[in-house]
């Protein structure tokens, strides 16, 4: 007798009805096996011959004790809950604890839902001002956005929400703890928060407002160097860094001598945003790309010819609150060596979230893949490492009386341009503003800048040179 193999193994044919209804049970279309498998399986039955099939492997099908469980779950609920529930609003509950289990980042988005994500890619929204994520059920503020509500009252990055008005935040999910942070301007919300360093909560009262945030800020530090401040990634922000670059050097009237881009507390945003602002700083090369289990989340950024800057020195200034796309850009210029990463280590948000639509009003938001910086280094947990640490701290000056020189000896030589040395001096320091002057770690970003241009100053002397 003819044998007749295919990928099912040793039954009756009247075990195949069977088969079939286990398959389509759980989910599998082990029918859509190759035709001519499935040709040669039908006439090996015909013509009586012995088939051997094999099922597929009992692991990889949906568990149907579990599936049991679930039913039986979702049936004592709707009898016995103290409240009628709908078999609507148990199903779309047991999707959003399906994603929510999953990962901090993923979540079901409602209408509503699609509306907040399109407001916070836009740059207007409603609310506090702050970025936020779940950690050990509480919510922790991931950065307070520049110009906002939180950032004015004094919320900081790593900040624990654990009250909101009288409302304890321990069990809700953070879409129950962003819809209540969300409201009316005007009104006022009373957060309870754990901060590292204090012996107890502390409470701060943030009023709502319309949040308008510009994403991109710039202003000369000294006769020389830039400063340019991202507080966020939205969909025009790299075009927007760019003109700030360009506007910075038009008011020099020359190429900047050293550039410090602010990240801090930047929790990310638009990832082609972020993209976008590392090729207006590189030449070539890969900038981020992202490893997912299906193709579509197998991404490659790299950048295009041209470097708007033409190597001017860079120093990157991060903290736990650069996330995201704002490591995306500090990894990439990082591993190129095109700056100093300055400061101390991100927060290392470096999953991809992609919004898989449902129907015409429901999507899911769920993690697809990982970002890894141009040397191949995973972002996800571990974040992005300055190259100097510098931690936050208070300046102080030192009063003390001056110094008895050369210069206060009675009878001595007088020095070439004696006495316009100092008034220069005063001058530049006024100029410099009080920016840096309360700002520890942009100070030393400055400091190091300096350094650069004074080990390296070929490049501003051959520009003068060219002028002249």
């Amino acid at each position: 007798m003819k044998r007749v193999r295919s990928t099912l193994n040793a039954f009756p044919l009247r075990s195949i009805a069977l088969a079939t209804c286990f398959a389509t049970a759980s989910g599998l279309a082990w029918a859509q096996d190759e035709d001519t498998a499935t040709e040669q399986l039908l006439e090996g039955i015909q013509n009586g011959e012995r088939v051997e099939i094999s099922l597929p492997d009992p692991e990889k099908q949906l568990p149907l004790e579990d599936l049991r469980k679930f039913t039986e779950v979702f049936s004592r609920i709707k009898d016995a809950y103290v409240e009628e529930v709908s078999d609507r609003k148990l199903l779309e509950s047991a999707i959003k604890g399906m994603l929510s289990d999953l990962d901090p980042h993923s979540t079901y988005l409602a209408p509503k839902d699609y509306e907040e994500l399109e407001e916070s890619t836009s740059g207007e929204f409603g609310g506090l001002g702050i970025e936020v994520g779940m950690e050990n059920g509480f919510v922790k503020v991931i950065a307070p956005i520049d110009d906002t509500p939180a950032q004015k009252a004094g919320v900081q990055a790593g900040d624990l929400i654990i009250k909101l008005d009288e409302k304890p935040v321990k069990g809700m999910s953070l879409e129950e703890a962003v819809k209540l942070m969300r409201g009316k301007p005007g009104s006022v919300l009373t957060l309870t928060i754990m901060r590292e360093g204090e012996t107890g909560p502390i409470e701060i009262e943030v009023e709502r407002d319309i949040i308008k945030v510009t994403s991109v800020k710039s202003r000369m530090l000294e006769n020389g160097y830039g400063y340019v401040r991202i507080t966020q990634f939205q969909a025009d922000t790299g075009s927007q860094f760019r003109d700030a670059l360009n506007g910075l050097e038009d008011e020099l009237g020359r190429d900047l001598d050293g550039l410090i881009i602010d990240l801090r507390n930047n929790p990310g945003g638009v990832l082609q945003a972020a993209v976008e602002s590392a090729d207006a700083l590189l030449d070539e090369g890969l900038i981020v790309y992202t490893e997912g289990r299906i193709q579509s989340s197998r991404l490659r950024f790299s950048a295009r010819a041209g470097d708007i800057m033409a190597g001017t020195p860079i120093v990157v200034l991060i903290n736990g609150g650069s996330a995201s796309a704002s490591e995306i850009l500090a990894g990439a210029l990082q591993d190129h060596e095109r700056a100093v990463v300055m400061g101390t280590q991100s927060f290392g948000k470096g999953s991809v979230q992609t919004v898989i639509p449902l129907d015409e009003t429901h999507a899911i938001k769920m993690t697809t893949a990982r970002y890894y910086t141009p040397d191949g280094r995973s972002i996800q947990a571990t974040g992005i490492k300055p190259d100097i640490v510098v931690r936050p701290a208070e300046l102080k000056e030192l009063d003390s009386k001056p110094f008895f020189t050369e210069a206060d000896l009675s009878g001595h030589l007088e020095g070439q341009n004696e006495g316009q040395e100092k008034d220069g001096e005063s001058e530049a320091n006024a100029d410099s503003g009080s920016l840096a002057d309360r700002d520890y770690q942009l100070r030393s970003a400055l400091n190091l800048l300096k350094g650069i241009r004074i080990l390296n100053p070929n490049k501003k002397d051959k520009a003068e040179g060219s002028d002249q």
